[in-house]
Formats: structure tokens, C-alpha cells, sequence
């Protein structure tokens, strides 16, 4: 299972100037949030062909199944049910989370915000496998993060 974020990995936050639209996002959508001009129609093609059930990790909650995966090619995915309260502390608020929905389940998460304090929770606290993929929320998901969590997945397998 991969639990996928939206603002960082999908919408990056570097210099606009470095990005170019995509023309096929509407433009009544870009109008609504002109960060998802930003979204690399190439995302849908390459999460779809990892070996993995995709869940939506993301504050978008339900927005993402009705706005980004329509963008991509993407069919509706799980989305994640998030606490009412946040977490207090370093550790990041999803962590917890992640962890209970894998329930023991091998998985990847992928997020812009992962710190050293989740990879250590996540070690002593998930009895499977984990690979906590961070992205540069400047650039973001690219076709080497696409590649280095292929490579993690084939080598589960």
C-alpha cells in the first residue's frame, strides 16, 4: 500500500517560473487554486504502474478523489480518515495513523513532511515494512522518487 500526500509530491511549492502549466487543467480549477496548474499529468501513469494499492494520505481528504485524480488519470482511491485532534510533539500528525490503517501491512508513504522522529516511531511502533519516502516539496514527486520506490516494492516482492 501507498499512502500518497498532494501539496508537496503532487502541487510543488518551488519558483512558479520553474514549472510549466499544465494545459490540461481547467481553467475554472486554476482560477479556484492556481498551485494546480503545477500537477505533472505524468504522475497518474507512474503511480498506476507501481506494484501497490494507492490511498490518498492527504488533507484533501475526499477533494482529492473529485479534483486531482481526475487530473491525473487516477480512479478513486481509499482516502485516509485523519484524527480530529493533532498530534502534539515532533512526531507528525499522520504517522500514527498510517500505522494503524497498514495494521502490520508493508507500506510506502510519501510526503513532503517525513522527519528522522516518524522513521524512528515507525521502526519501533509497525511490525511490517516501511519505506517513509520524503520529497523535495520544491521540485516535487520525480521520476527518481518514482524509481527508488519501484526498486523498494520489487525488492519486497
Amino acid at each position: 500500500m501507498l499512502f500518497l500526500d498532494v501539496d508537496g509530491p503532487l502541487i510543488p511549492f518551488g519558483h512558479v517560473g520553474g514549472y510549466a502549466e499544465n494545459p490540461a487543467v481547467p481553467a475554472s480549477l486554476v482560477a479556484s487554486n492556481p498551485l494546480l496548474a503545477r500537477i505533472d499529468p505524468r504522475h497518474g501513469p507512474w503511480l498506476s504502474a507501481l506494484p501497490c494499492d494507492l490511498v490518498w494520505a492527504t488533507t484533501w481528504m475526499s477533494d482529492a478523489n473529485e479534483v486531482i485524480a481526475p487530473l491525473l488519470g487516477l480512479p478513486e482511491l481509499p482516502v485516509m480518515d485523519w484524527p480530529d485532534t493533532e498530534e502534539e510533539g515532533p512526531l507528525h500528525w499522520k504517522t500514527r495513523g498510517l500505522v494503524g490503517r497498514a495494521d502490520g501491512r508493508s507500506f510506502v508513504w510519501v510526503d513532503d513532511e517525513i522527519t528522522h522522529t516518524d522513521r524512528a516511531w515507525v521502526s519501533a511502533h509497525h511490525h511490517g515494512q516501511a519505506l517513509l519516502h520524503r520529497v523535495d516539496p520544491r521540485h516535487g514527486l520525480t521520476p527518481a522518487d518514482i524509481h527508488a520506490i519501484a526498486e523498494w516494492l520489487t525488492h519486497l516482492r
